[in-house]
């Protein structure tokens, strides 16, 4: 697959965690606290520009679950590898409150996460 394109999606940011499917993969699935490898693409809700991708960087990525933000905790499992997926993630499952200290504190996120392996 080639990097996603994130379309501008307008509107008001979803207050709670918001998971689509855009491809489902048929490999393993991903588990609660399971070591993932992953391409992704992360852009700001209100502003759609991008901040950060694995894709940019020209390699994919690999880390235990549960040393990442909860929207991924969260929305990552039941993943198949081989899958895309798109979070809306909304700042309490994210970098916390404006003023948290973080760069994205206070902003709605949205990832679009490729599930290329799980250990």
């Amino acid at each position: 697959m080639d990097k996603p394109e994130i379309e501008f999606p307008g509107g008001d940011a979803p207050t709670e965690l918001v998971i689509r499917d855009i491809v489902v993969g048929d490999g393993a699935e991903a588990v609660p606290g399971a070591k993932v490898e992953v391409h992704y693409v992360g852009v700001d809700f209100a502003t759609g520009e991008e901040f950060d991708s694995s894709w940019n960087r020209g390699e994919s990525i690999e880390f235990p679950l549960r040393g990442l933000i909860q929207g991924w905790q969260d929305g990552i499992p039941g993943m198949r590898v081989g899958g895309r997926r798109e979070l809306i993630i909304p700042p309490e499952l994210a970098y916390g409150p404006a003023g948290g200290g973080h760069q994205l504190s206070g902003r709605t996120l949205i990832f679009v996460i490729d599930l290329l392996g799980v250990g």
